[in-house]
């Protein structure tokens, strides 16, 4: 099975905090990558439980 991949782009944030909210997410482990200039500066690993 393939994995979704899923892609955004944020205009001109009004602050310097994003907030990323998981509540419709599916149960399971998720990874967060934050990329700058086409590299990841960051990566997150995260448990969405019930």
């Amino acid at each position: 099975m393939k994995k979704k991949r899923y892609e955004g782009e944020l205009k001109n944030l009004p602050g310097f905090e994003i907030y990323l909210n998981i509540n419709h997410l599916k149960q399971g482990e998720y990874k967060l990558k934050i990329i700058n200039n086409n590299k990841v500066v960051k990566s997150i690993n995260f448990k969405k439980n019930n």
